[in-house]
């Protein structure tokens, strides 16, 4: 076993042979929207998405799948099934099988396999200082994805949201790939940006920085998090890098909005701050977004610097 669940990586990693090792990853999440076949769109975009933060290509995927018996009509599953097929198929990802069961609330996602080289894995502790924090996508998906559910998101808000969602994080993995070798690679999911950004910082014991209105937000996300109209998990996600965070001047409702609880995010990831222009050209070249939001620290014990 090459990486495990020490570090809080993105997924396993089990060694084959000298130039090739297997990568592990499994994820499954309840309804986002109510479009079935966008939700099994999401779903599969956010299982593969441990698989590039790790560097790796999938292969493989075996559908999980939970529903409610006699509840939601063959129809309206298929069409789920449908939306992440659609997905597997872009990542040229073969569906091999799954299981499903009957449950209240209905879930679905994937377990996914990828392959690496050994010498290539992309890991989130080993962020070094001098490095810049790049981050591919915005965030605000879990605030939006609550006005959403509670009918409060306008048609081109909840569009923005799920454009976002759908996309997957193979492009910006190639990108990056293209142009150098990152120091250190997560994707922004469950725990919010700066829960992410603190399993960087912890891992490889630095001082992580970030310049708060520097993060990319989806529309509405901003207007949606000063009414305080987050999901419980944003809150609890604050709670637990509240005792490692440093901040000045930024608002209570903001520190929580940069800890909103993300489905399907992008890459944060560092390089070495003479490749920046690489990364650069190399996402400017395939029209994919990129933004800088910070830099990493030598530090005596591992921290988060929140700024304005």
């Amino acid at each position: 076993m090459l990486v495990g669940n020490e570090t809080h990586d993105d997924a396993g990693v089990y060694l084959l042979d000298d130039s090739r090792a297997l990568v592990h990853t499994v994820d499954f999440l309840t309804p986002v929207v109510d479009d079935p076949y966008i939700y099994g769109q999401v779903a599969a975009v956010n299982s593969l998405s441990d698989i590039y933060a790790m560097g790796a290509t999938p292969l493989s995927a075996l559908n999980l799948l939970a529903v409610p018996d006699g509840v939601l009509s063959p129809q309206v599953i298929g069409q789920m099934l449908r939306g992440g097929q659609s997905i597997l198929e872009l990542a040229e990802t073969a569906l091999i099988g799954g299981h499903s069961i009957d449950d209240p609330e209905p879930k679905m996602g994937y377990a996914v396999t990828g392959i690496v080289h050994p010498d290539k894995i992309w890991r989130n502790s080993t962020a070094q200082p001098g490095d810049r924090l790049f981050l591919s996508k915005p965030i605000g998906s879990g605030v939006v994805i609550k006005a959403i559910k509670d009918g409060d998101a306008t048609g081109e808000i909840a569009n923005a949201a799920v454009a976002m969602m759908t996309t997957l994080n193979r492009y910006a993995k190639e990108a990056l790939e293209a142009a150098s070798t990152p120091t250190a690679v997560t994707d922004v999911t469950g725990f919010g940006l700066l829960g992410h950004a603190w399993e960087m910082a912890l891992g490889a014991g630095v001082e992580i920085h970030l310049s708060a209105l520097s993060v990319p937000l989806l529309p509405g996300a901003w207007e949606l998090a000063q009414s305080n109209k987050f999901p419980a998990g944003s809150r609890r996600n604050l709670d637990y890098v509240r005792p490692h965070l440093a901040s000045t001047d930024i608002e209570e409702w903001f520190l929580t909005l940069l800890t909103d609880a993300v489905t399907s995010g992008g890459l944060l990831f560092t390089i070495k701050a003479e490749d920046e222009g690489e990364v650069r050209q190399s996402f400017h070249d395939r029209n994919l977004p990129l933004y800088a939001i910070g830099h990493v620290a030598s530090a005596q014990a591992p921290k988060l610097v929140v700024s304005r």
